[in-house]
C-alpha cells in the first residue's frame, strides 16, 4: 500500500515551507500529517501514540524556529515521526 500525503503536506519539502501557510492552513497540515502517520503505520510496524500527541507541537516548532539552523532535539525517536 502506497501512502500519499495530503494536498498541503505534499507541498512541504523542508521546514521553511511551513512559513508559506496561514494559521488555518497549519491546522490542516497537522490533520494531514496525523493521517499520514496513521496510514503509514497501519501497514508498517511502529508506535504512533507519541507521534500523534506531538503533531501540532512539531508543526509549530518548525513554523516558529528556523530549523535546521535552530536545532531541535527529540527525547525519544518515536516522537520524531512527524519531524
Amino acid at each position: 500500500m502506497s501512502v500519499k500525503a495530503g494536498k498541503l503536506l505534499s507541498q512541504i519539502n523542508n521546514p521553511s515551507d511551513l512559513k508559506q501557510f496561514s494559521t488555518d492552513q497549519l491546522i490542516q497540515v497537522s490533520k494531514e500529517l496525523r493521517q499520514f502517520i496513521i496510514d503509514e503505520l497501519s501497514s508498517n510496524p511502529g508506535h504512533f501514540g507519541a507521534s500523534l500527541g506531538v503533531v501540532e507541537l512539531t508543526v509549530a516548532l518548525h513554523y516558529v524556529f528556523n530549523t535546521p539552523y535552530d536545532q531541535l532535539v527529540w527525547d525519544v525517536g518515536h516522537q520524531a515521526y512527524g519531524h
